[in-house]
């Protein structure tokens, strides 16, 4: 992809892997969150500061490593204003909505990035339905960056 991929410094919040093109004129950060297929909802742990990460340079590859070792991964590429959107808005939903036992819901810094979020907007439509990440399956292309003066060299 004519890109150059190396893990960033230990401890850096905001990323896993910092990529550059050959020249090191165009770089870009990924942060990495993983999963297997346990549990039923198959979505990957997230926090409340997701939901304030944001970057036009900044990226999540979400990795589903399946239920066996036998199983390919599928990776989605995320922007983060998309990732900061989805949690931002879906947790919201689920806050509006009662419980299981019509309680009110409490706040808390954890959040799910999901392939449905059904349960968040149950019975009002849902904004992010079955599907809604398979644009962004494999989509790598999305790394390929408009030109700016950020990140540049003299």
């Amino acid at each position: 992809r004519g890109y150059i991929a190396a893990l960033a410094p230990q401890g850096v919040p905001t990323m896993d892997v910092v990529v550059a093109d050959k020249n090191g004129a165009e770089l870009c950060a990924i942060q990495v969150k993983s999963r297997q297929h346990k549990g039923r909802d198959r979505g990957w742990h997230m926090r409340r500061k997701h939901e304030t990460m944001l970057g036009a340079r900044l990226f999540y590859a979400f990795v589903d490593f399946g239920e066996t070792h036998l199983d390919r991964p599928n990776v989605y590429v995320l922007p983060s204003e998309k990732v900061a959107e989805v949690l931002s808005v879906t947790h919201a939903a689920w806050l509006a909505n009662p419980g299981q036992h019509g309680q009110q819901r409490k706040d808390t810094e954890l959040r799910r990035l999901l392939p449905d979020y059904e349960y968040a907007f149950r019975p009002g439509p849902n904004k992010y339905p079955e599907g809604w990440l398979k644009p962004y399956l494999n989509a790598w292309h999305l790394l390929e960056l408009p030109e700016t003066d950020e990140f540049r060299f003299p």
